[in-house]
């Protein structure tokens, strides 16, 4: 084999350059040799290029890496600096769409770079038993680098596809006195209803510097909502949507869609338009926007989440179906249980724990919805999306709705990272915020006593949060305190071990069983009592 040399000035001849020229190298040496080049390369792409193969072609990959790199510390700058402008630019048509071509362009060209490191180490001349570790790195370095960057891409490219399909292109809005306001309503359309019903209707204000939230609930059996002057509904109701019984909150959006929805001609959904004209008029502020989720899709998305974790006060029945010819409606003994404690909740039962209201009051349920929105919100952070952004954004495509335009979910995706780590106020606009069941407030609401509240818990809202004492169920608009409860089974199908008050699933099923509902009443006269765990 011949060695090539080099001559220094003195003319004294120096060893053969083993990482340029491996040929003479021991074996060790070129075994050590590829691991170094691999290295080079997973670091510094482009360097073992210019080491030890075609030097134009690595200060062309080294610029591509300087530049990448001022790329990332642009990035992270921004996301310390300005967080909304960061967040702007991954969810914005365009931006997103450039940004997934840079990563896929980075992807492809890392690999080839790593094919040519392969090429540079020439596997021929290394030990047998040194060739398939070599081979080895190699592929794990690939995927963990080019694979990675790839999957980055395609991530972006479901969360490019579901903003897209789920928001709306249109001008952004400006907040109200300092706040956004949000309608948030939970749709159901079964097979035993006439068109879709929202049961879960509630209006969240955040403010637009702090995100200090409150949310406000309306009972679905809300009546005589009242419209502004500049309503399309004013013409139809000037007195308010006030037919009785058949005029009750959540029925709007369904007499909307079917008789007026020439009211709202450039609206997406005119039903929905119609229930954010109510929600503005029975609170006295003006709702800006809503979100829309289909109850139907709820158990899916709360799957994908990987389950919501509460401590629920309290027994709630997983309801069966209805007794047929029973008037009242009565339905056959439940299904199932969800016992008290903390305790993480699959889909089927957080559904169930959000929708029962057998053998209590509307306004248990609506404690228990508030708490479900606060535990999804407060889990719904960045881990869980890395972890589970594909089915999250694939059950979001399918059970959301809203008019949210898609520019401005930045600013309003920062204006939720802020508000996560704050206490959410809540005030019911019904029992017991407002009177008792037997006073029938909802029937007979006080306008002027709820705008005077509503803008009261604004007001506190907009106050320093870090001064806020912890969240108590009296301060969130129900009687009673959550029960303290320290034991955590871990469960995921909605059954915890976490409270021992002496009831059991048995007895509890025997009383439905022999019809014994008053006795069933004053035992789950706590199932609304529950906080995020």
């Amino acid at each position: 084999m011949t060695t090539t040399t080099r001559t220094g000035s003195h003319g004294v001849g120096a060893l053969t350059d083993p990482v340029r020229y491996p040929e003479s190298a021991p074996p060790a040496v070129r075994t050590k040799r590829a691991f170094v080049l691999l290295a080079l390369t997973l670091v510094l792409p482009g360097s073992a290029q210019v080491v030890a193969g075609d030097r134009r072609l690595g200060r062309r990959a080294l610029r591509a890496t300087f530049a990448c790199w001022a790329l990332v510390l642009l990035g992270i700058v921004l996301a310390v600096t300005n967080r909304t402008l960061a967040v702007g630019v991954v969810t914005h048509r365009w931006w997103s769409l450039l940004l997934i071509a840079g990563l896929l362009a980075i992807a492809v060209g890392w690999a080839l770079l790593f094919l040519n490191t392969l090429r540079l180490i020439r596997m021929p001349l290394l030990d047998r038993g040194a060739r398939p570790l070599v081979a080895g790195a190699l592929a794990v370095l690939m995927v963990l680098t080019s694979g990675s960057l790839a999957y980055g891409a395609y991530v972006l490219g479901v969360g490019r596809s579901t903003v897209s399909s789920i928001f709306q292109s249109g001008p952004a809005f400006d907040p109200v006195d300092g706040r956004y306001n949000f309608l948030l309503m939970g749709g159901d359309a079964g097979e035993d209803r006439t068109g879709r019903r929202p049961d879960s209707i509630s209006v969240i204000s955040v403010d637009a510097e702090t995100g200090a939230t409150v949310t406000f609930s309306i009972p679905r059996n809300f009546q005589n909502a009242p419209f502004s002057e500049d309503s399309p509904l004013w013409e139809v109701y000037p007195d308010g949507y006030n037919c009785g019984d058949p005029c009750i909150i959540n029925s709007l959006y369904t007499t909307v869609t079917q008789n007026h929805t020439d009211l709202y001609p450039d609206a997406q959904d005119p039903g929905a338009e119609a229930m954010m004209d109510a929600a503005s008029g029975v609170l006295g502020i003006e709702v800006q926007a809503y979100v829309l989720v289909d109850m139907n899709g709820f158990e899916q998305l709360v799957d994908a989440m990987g389950g919501i974790r509460i401590d629920a006060g309290g027994w709630v029945p997983i309801t069966a179906a209805e007794i047929p010819g029973t008037d009242p409606i009565r339905h056959y003994p439940p299904d199932g249980w969800i016992k008290p404690g903390v305790q993480t909740l699959d889909g089927y039962h957080a559904l169930w724990y959000a929708r029962s209201r057998e053998f209590v009051t509307d306004y248990d349920r609506i404690a228990r919805q508030q708490c479900v929105q606060q535990a999804m919100i407060a889990q719904l952070d960045p881990s869980t999306l890395l972890t589970r952004f594909q089915s999250i954004a694939a059950a979001g495509t399918q059970i959301v709705e809203t008019d949210i335009p898609q520019d401005q979910l930045a600013g309003f995706v920062d204006l939720g990272l802020k508000a996560q780590g704050q206490e959410t106020r809540r005030l019911i606009i019904g029992p017991p915020d407002f009177g008792t069941p037997a006073e029938n407030f909802v029937t007979y609401p006080d306008f002027d006593r709820i705008h005077t509240r509503v803008q009261e818990m604004l007001a506190e809202g907009s106050a320093d949060p870090a001064a806020a004492g912890p969240l108590t169920l009296e301060r969130a608009g129900v009687v009673a305190q959550v029960p303290a409860q320290t034991v955590d089974d871990g469960a995921t199908d909605g059954t915890s071990d976490g409270t021992d008050d002496g009831i059991t699933e048995e007895y509890l099923q025997e009383l439905a069983i022999i019809g014994d509902d008053l006795t069933l009443g004053d035992l789950l006269a706590n199932n609304g009592e529950c906080s995020p765990a």
